[in-house]
């Protein structure tokens, strides 16, 4: 069964080009953030709910992102929950998955506006490449969160070194 309904009439349905251009943009942040700061290679994560800071932690310094958290899945169930539709979060880190529901509602999409959903791996790993493209952010990370992943999405980056250097990495698209 097909993930996305493609019955929407010509010039209406992006959501092909949307989920290849996701998927591409998520690849080429990773590589542009694994080059710039080690992304990828953390010793741990964290997610402070209350400033919305993504903190990557390495033995030789920490990296800081202000994140949105784009949705979780659980492997064991097999489901996929939107951030705006899991009350567990405050509700300022939903606001970019606010904005992919906003997008299916225009475009008549459920996948992006049913709160939960049974899907499997790859199917939410296409949703949150969807929704990493419509919301144009610039960093992806999918967090391990015990029996769920979360998949988030960041902006500029806050490197500090073990001995106080400061500096900020930025991926543009252009």
């Amino acid at each position: 069964m097909p993930l996305f309904r493609r019955t929407t009439p010509p010039g209406e349905n992006r959501l092909g080009e949307l989920l290849l251009q996701g998927h591409d943009m998520i690849e080429r942040t990773a590589e542009a953030h694994a080059r710039a700061w080690n992304f990828g290679k953390a010793d741990r994560w964290d997610l402070d709910q209350t400033t919305g800071m993504l903190r990557w932690t390495f033995p030789d310094h920490v990296a800081e992102a202000p994140a949105q958290i784009l949705g979780s899945y659980s492997s064991g169930g097999g489901t996929w929950m939107w951030a705006w539709a899991n009350n567990s979060l405050l509700p300022h880190l939903g606001t970019a998955s606010t904005v992919v529901r906003g997008w299916g509602e225009a475009h008549d999409q459920a996948m992006l506006t049913t709160g939960r959903l049974e899907l499997t791996a790859e199917q939410a790993a296409d949703l949150a490449a969807v929704a990493f493209r419509l919301t144009g952010a610039t960093g992806f990370y999918r967090a391990p969160a015990g029996r769920s992943d979360l998949y988030l999405t960041f902006g500029p980056v806050l490197v500090t070194g073990s001995d106080g250097d400061r500096r900020t990495f930025t991926f543009t698209t252009a």
